[in-house]
C-alpha cells in the first residue's frame, strides 16, 4: 500500500488540528501583547516539540510527531507549500516604486545596513568555523557567505507591521525603512540563492553551478520586468472573464508554484521563485486591495502558522542552546545592521534621533531570518546550535524593534493636529477636483495664515514632491499630503472636504472626501510623525469620519473630533 493507513490518517489530521490551534491561539496572544504573531507561533512548536513536550511526556509527543516514517514526510509536505505561499506573500508586500521614488536614501540606507554587518560576519564566519558551528557540508566559502547574508537582511513583513503599529508608515522615516528593507530582501535572496548554487544543490539532471547562477539572475530580472508586465495584463482579464477574487487566488497560486518549481530545479530553493513572482504580483494596480488581503489572510491565518509551529518540533533549543554563540550573533547583526543603518542614514541628511530609528527599524529580522535558518540547516550549512542562535536572533530583535524606535525618536504624549487649525483654516467646501489642485488651494490657505509669510507654491510644491515618493491616500476617504518647510516656528493644519471626492491613490480605492494638509518645520521630524498619528487614530473609525464629513460648521467638525480624541 503506498498511501497512509486508517490510523496514520487519524495521527496526522490530530496533529494538524492541535498544531494549527495552539499556533493561532499563541499567536493572537502575541498580537494581544503587541508582538508579532510569529513570536507566539514559533512558540507554539517549542511547546510541542521535544524542547519541552518532549521532555515532560516523550512518548506522547513521539506518538503525535514521530521521527520516522510517512507522517513526517507528510508534516514536511505541507509545510513546503506552507513556505512557498508565505513568501509568495511576502513578495506580494514589496513595492518596487517606493524604493524607486526613495532610491537614493533607500539604496544608501540599504547598502550601509548589508555592507556593515556583512564585512563584521564573514572573516568571523571565515576564521572560526567550528565556534560557528558550520555545517556538515558548508565550505570555506558558502559558510561564510551565509552567515554574512543572515547577519545583513531584514524581515519586511515584520518591519512593516511594526510601522503600522507605530503610525508611522506613510512618514518619511516609515518609507525610507520600507524600501531599504525592500532592497536588502532582494539582494540577500539573491546571495543565499546563489550559496545554495554554490554548494551544488542542483542534484541530478539539474545545471552547472554557471548556469545556475546565470539563469538565477536572468530569472530574477525576467519575472520583475516582463513577467511583471504579464501578470499585469493577465489580471484584468481574469477580473472581466472569471469569478473575483477566486480565479486570482488560483492565479496566484499557479504562478507561485510554478517559478518554485523552475528555481527548485535550478538548486537555489523552491521559495526564492515563490518571492520573485509575488513582487510581480503584488505590483500590479489591478491587484485588488480586497483581494490581496484575502490572500494575505488565507496564508496568515493556515499556512503561515503551521510553518513556524513546525520549525519547533525539528530542534531541541534548550539542548541547543549555546549562550556564547546566541551572544555572539547577536552583537554581530546588532552592532553590524544599526551601526550601518545609522552612518549611512546621516550621510543621507537625516537628524541623530531619525537616523538611530532608521536603524532600529531596520534590525528587526522575524519571519525571514527564521526561514533563512531552517533552509540553511536542512542544506548542511549551519548546525543546530547556530540555528537556536538566529531563532534567538530574531526574535529579539523583532520584540525590541518597535520600543527602540519610539525611544530614539522622543515620543511623548501625542499632540492632536486640530490644534493648530482654526475656522479660518477649515474649507468646508473644496472648488479642487485633482490632486494637485486640491494641494494647491489648500496651500494657498496655510500661506494666508502663515505668520511668517510663506509662499503657497512653496508650500504646494514641498507637499507635491512628497506625494510623489509616496501617495498619501489613508483609506476611509482620508488624505494627509504633508509638506516640511525650513525655518517654520510651528505647524500649519488646514482641513479641507471635496464632497466628490478627490484621488489621492489610497490602498482601498476611496477618494478623498477628507483632506488634511500638515505643514511642519523641516528640523522636527518628530513632531510631524505625532501629527500623522493623531490623524490616524481620529481617522481609522469610519463613522468618525463619517461625522467628520457631515459636520455642518467649523464648530461640530471640532466637537465630533474631541469626541474622538
Amino acid at each position: 500500500m503506498n498511501g497512509l493507513t486508517h490510523s496514520e490518517i487519524i495521527t496526522l489530521l490530530v496533529a494538524l488540528g492541535v498544531l494549527l490551534g495552539t499556533a493561532r491561539l499563541l499567536g493572537e496572544l502575541a498580537r494581544k501583547l503587541r508582538q508579532p504573531a510569529v513570536i507566539g507561533e514559533l512558540f507554539a512548536g517549542i511547546l510541542l516539540g521535544p524542547t519541552i513536550l518532549g521532555a515532560v511526556w516523550p512518548s506522547a509527543q513521539g506518538s503525535l510527531f514521530p521521527s520516522e516514517g510517512p507522517l513526517p514526510v507528510s508534516l514536511h509536505a505541507l509545510t513546503t507549500v506552507a513556505i512557498m505561499l508565505f513568501l509568495l506573500v511576502a513578495g506580494m508586500e514589496v513595492d518596487l516604486s517606493t524604493i524607486w521614488r526613495r532610491r537614493r536614501a533607500a539604496m544608501s540606507v540599504g547598502v550601509g545596513g548589508m555592507v556593515v554587518p556583512f564585512v563584521l560576519a564573514f572573516p568571523l564566519a571565515w576564521l572560526l568555523p567550528v565556534t560557528m558551528d558550520a555545517g556538515v557540508h558548508a565550505s570555506e566559502l558558502t559558510f561564510p557567505l551565509f552567515f554574512a547574508t543572515a547577519m545583513a537582511i531584514s524581515a519586511l513583513p515584520v518591519v512593516a507591521k511594526i510601522l503600522i503599529d507605530l503610525q508611522m508608515f506613510k512618514s518619511d522615516i516609515g518609507m525610507t525603512i520600507i524600501a531599504a528593507a525592500v532592497f536588502n530582501d532582494i539582494v540577500g535572496w539573491l546571495v543565499f540563492a546563489l550559496v545554495l548554487a554554490l554548494m551544488g544543490r542542483a542534484g541530478e539532471g539539474g545545471p552547472e553551478l554557471w548556469q545556475t547562477v546565470t539563469m538565477t539572475l536572468v530569472f530574477a530580472g525576467v519575472m520583475l520586468t516582463l513577467g511583471r508586465a504579464a501578470v499585469d495584463r493577465a489580471l484584468p482579464w481574469l477580473h472581466a472573464h472569471a469569478s473575483v477574487p477566486g480565479s486570482v487566488l488560483g492565479f496566484a497560486a499557479t504562478g507561485a508554484a510554478l517559478c518554485a518549481a523552475f528555481t527548485e530545479w535550478l538548486g537555489v530553493h523552491a521559495i526564492f521563485g515563490a518571492f520573485i513572482f509575488g513582487i510581480a504580483l503584488g505590483d500590479s494596480r489591478h491587484l485588488r486591495q480586497s483581494t490581496r488581503e484575502t490572500i494575505d489572510q488565507f496564508v496568515s491565518f493556515i499556512f503561515a502558522p503551521l510553518f513556524f509551529a513546525s520549525i519547533g518540533l525539528r530542534v531541541d533549543f534548550l539542548q541547543n542552546f549555546d549562550l556564547l554563540l546566541v551572544l555572539i550573533v547577536l552583537v554581530v547583526a546588532t552592532v553590524g545592521k544599526v551601526g550601518g543603518c545609522v552612518l549611512f542614514s546621516r550621510f543621507t541628511g537625516f537628524q541623530r534621533r531619525e537616523a538611530w530609528a532608521v536603524a532600529f527599524g531596520l534590525n528587526a529580522r522575524g519571519a525571514m531570518e527564521i526561514i533563512l535558518g531552517l533552509l540553511a540547516l536542512e542544506a548542511g550549512l549551519i548546525g543546530e546550535r547556530m540555528f537556536v542562535a538566529l531563532v534567538v536572533m530574531a526574535l529579539v530583535t523583532s520584540m525590541t524593534s518597535g520600543s527602540l524606535m519610539q525611544r530614539a525618536i522622543g515620543r511623548v504624549k501625542p499632540v492632536r493636529f486640530w490644534d493648530f487649525a482654526g475656522p479660518r483654516q477649515f474649507v468646508q467646501a473644496m472648488s479642487a477636483t485633482d490632486r494637485d489642485g486640491a494641494i494647491t488651494e489648500l496651500a494657498a490657505v496655510a500661506s494666508a495664515v502663515s505668520k511668517a509669510s510663506l509662499d503657497a507654491e512653496v508650500i504646494a510644491a514641498a507637499a507635491r514632491a512628497r506625494e510623489r515618493l509616496v501617495s498619501s491616500g489613508v483609506g476611509l476617504g482620508v488624505a494627509v499630503p504633508h509638506a516640511r518647510i525650513p525655518g517654520l516656528a510651528q505647524p500649519i493644519v488646514v482641513i479641507g472636504r471635496a464632497r466628490r471626492g478627490i484621488d489621492f491613490d489610497a490602498r482601498d480605492g476611496q477618494p478623498a472626501r477628507l483632506i488634511i494638509l500638515l505643514v511642519t518645520p523641516l528640523e522636527n521630524a518628530e513632531l510631524q510623525l505625532r501629527l500623522l498619528a493623531s490623524v490616524a487614530h481620529v481617522c481609522e473609525d469610519e463613522a468618525a469620519v463619517e461625522r467628520l464629513l457631515s459636520a455642518a460648521n467649523w464648530t461640530e467638525f471640532l466637537a465630533v473630533l474631541n469626541e474622538n480624541a
